[in-house]
């Protein structure tokens, strides 16, 4: 018997192993297959997108939701990519931060929510200075060069909560009022409003007035310690969509019958319309806001002239049969 021996082919295979672990231990490339990630799928190329739109917020709250919605069907159906921002609570600097990006990013047109119509003037300016078209809407910064402001005539809107508060009181009684942030433009307007109309119109005495600063555990403890202070209060108002949720809470956990006027409609204050935790909303018709928001950014990236302001009105909903949908 002779001893095993390996066959030729055997020995080949051996030597192409060898030769192979050197090669890949000398620093050889070693190529990897083409991605099969999305921008490599059919029907995902850049190119298919018309623009790339930024949209800012001046907080994360479920009452932007609504209008993100919208806006996404909107653009969804023209290509149109978005880049929706959001400070997790009302921050000016990440605002700014949230612009600077977006000039980097050369997007084609932003949408913005100022919390300070004066510390971001220079920013919205700039990137007009750049070539990106920028509109506000809901609360406006009209010092800067902003093309178009989307959103309601904030004094209007105050002094119609103003006939709101004189209907529900017979034009006495006495009132708290909490309202947003200190520094938004809308929120003060529509503060001034009210508190103007209720002035010459009733005699109805504003207890006592607090700012959230756009903060939902701040908005809860300012409506407590101020009906502590006042127990024998007729009627709040919230002035914005945080203070309505502190209401809404507030009123269930107390089980109060006082009347309550809230501004801004969500599908929160919907159902509390229905509960009897509030007696009115204001609402701002948001879900216009969307749709209006991408259509004039479309517009405007190509240059076509926008109105200076593009009013969407108020409608006041007192009867809970008759609640928008």
């Amino acid at each position: 018997m002779y001893p095993h021996r390996p066959n030729f082919q055997h020995t080949l295979f051996l030597l192409f192993l060898l030769i192979s672990l050197v090669t890949v231990a000398c620093g050889s490339p070693v190529r990897l297959p083409p991605s099969s990630g999305p921008a490599a799928q059919p029907g995902k190329h850049a190119d298919q997108i018309s623009h790339t739109f930024g949209i800012i917020y001046p907080m994360a709250h479920p009452f932007y939701e609504t209008i993100t919605q919208v806006a996404e069907a909107s653009a969804r159906s023209r290509q149109i990519r978005l880049i929706v921002k959001a400070p997790d609570e009302a921050n000016i600097e990440q605002q700014i931060w949230m612009m600077e990006t977006m000039i980097k990013q050369k997007v084609d047109g932003i949408a913005i929510d100022p919390i300070d119509p004066k510390a971001l003037a220079p920013v919205i300016n700039k990137a007009m200075d750049n070539g990106i078209p920028v509109i506000c809407f809901e609360s406006d910064s009209p010092e800067s060069n902003r093309l178009s402001f989307i959103g309601t005539d904030n004094r209007k809107a105050g002094e119609l909560i103003g006939t709101s508060i004189e209907k529900q009181l017979g034009g006495r009684g006495m009132v708290l009022v909490e309202s947003g942030l200190s520094s938004m433009l809308s929120v003060q307007e529509r503060l001034d409003g009210m508190l103007k109309y209720l002035e010459e119109h009733t005699q109805v005495q504003v207890l006592e007035v607090r700012y959230n600063e756009g903060k939902d555990s701040r908005a809860l403890a300012a409506l407590e310690d101020m009906i502590d202070q006042h127990p024998h209060f007729d009627a709040f108002v919230a002035m914005d969509f945080v203070s309505g949720s502190a209401s809404v809470l507030v009123w269930k956990a107390k089980g109060l019958s006082r009347y309550a006027i809230a501004f801004g409609m969500t599908p929160e204050m919907q159902e509390a319309m229905v509960n009897g935790q509030l007696t009115t909303v204001i609402s701002q018709n948001e879900k216009e806001w969307g749709s209006m928001i991408i259509d004039s950014l479309v517009k405007a990236s190509a240059g076509t002239n926008l109105p200076l302001f593009m009013d969407t009105g108020v409608t006041e909903i007192s009867d809970k049969h008759k609640i928008l949908h």
